[in-house]
């Protein structure tokens, strides 16, 4: 019996470790291609002979991008819309999770069932165009990070998490003399850390990848993200923007469009590789732990 659960045991190891490092390739393999592709010479690129390793390295389709300003100003404005956007997010997700977690709140369960309402009925995308012309937010950054500054789903796991934190904790700080806001600021978010991590790694990204609102609310192109010239790149194909100047002078052929949008995808993805490793040690813990309680 012993030797048949053994067995058993190894051959779901096996197909685990198959079935996982399937996932990998499949999830790699693009991210790798699109490097690869844009650190190849032209003629490999558009010879389609470009699948895994960079061919005839150049780095000319990364001196093209960096020489484009309407690319360097999108990816600041997608910096400054992520800044913004998710510390807006965690204020009021935070402080909203925080007083729905209080059992004492006058109408909580009310104010709950209200919130819970908006994830499943909206007013639809034409009345909310119209709200934030009427608003006067039209073609500003905060038609981009005021609409969404709460996500229904990430309040009601913080607050699911800050219902697990013990009562007499919060009582034991109440008696020596703190208010709700000294111990929300000085003793809730610290124990929070793990959540809260996570949440805001969920709004990053959401803002990093976001350009639908910015294709509907945005007007003019200095002011557009990074994910919207991406967008626009990739589905026409305009790179008339992209100066050639550089490579007429040397006899060099120019990158191709393939080239310039592979590389400016690459160029978007690192932030969130590089803050990704900071929070994923709260990933799971913040999840499991906020999804689980109450």
């Amino acid at each position: 019996m012993m030797y048949k659960d053994k067995l058993i045991d190894k051959v779901f190891n096996v197909i685990n470790i198959s079935i996982m490092l399937l996932v990998i390739v499949v999830t790699l393999y693009p991210v790798i291609y699109l490097i690869s592709k844009s650190l190849s010479s032209v003629e490999y690129v558009k010879a389609g002979m470009v699948y895994l390793w960079p061919r005839g390295f150049s780095l000319s389709a990364y001196e093209e991008v960096f020489s484009n300003e309407l690319f360097l100003t999108s990816y600041r404005n997608t910096i400054v819309y992520t800044v913004l956007g998710t510390t807006i997010n965690l204020v009021m997700t935070t402080s909203m999770a925080y007083c729905l977690s209080r059992r004492n709140l006058v109408f909580r369960k009310s104010i709950t069932l209200l919130v819970v309402f908006t994830m499943f009925f909206g007013g639809g995308m034409i009345p909310n165009f119209l709200l934030i012309k009427w608003l006067k937010m039209y073609d500003t950054i905060w038609a981009l990070v005021i609409p969404g500054a709460i996500s229904t789903y990430n309040m009601i796991i913080v607050r699911t998490y800050m219902q697990g934190i013990p009562e007499e904790i919060v009582e034991s700080v109440r008696i020596d003399g703190a208010n709700d806001i000294q111990i929300f600021i000085k003793m809730i978010l610290p124990l929070s850390i793990p959540v809260i991590a996570t949440i805001g790694l969920f709004y990053a990204v959401g803002h990093w990848n976001s350009y639908f609102n910015a294709m509907l609310y945005l007007d003019e192109k200095k002011t557009y993200p990074l994910q919207l010239i991406l967008k626009e790149m990739i589905v026409e194909q305009d790179m008339q923007g992209m100066s050639s100047n550089a490579f007429d002078v040397v006899n060099e052929q120019p990158p191709s469009s393939e080239m310039l949008v592979s590389a400016s995808i690459v160029m978007s993805l690192i932030p969130v590789l590089i803050a990704y490793p900071f929070v994923q040690r709260f990933f799971i813990k913040g999840v499991m732990i906020g999804s689980v309680k109450g």
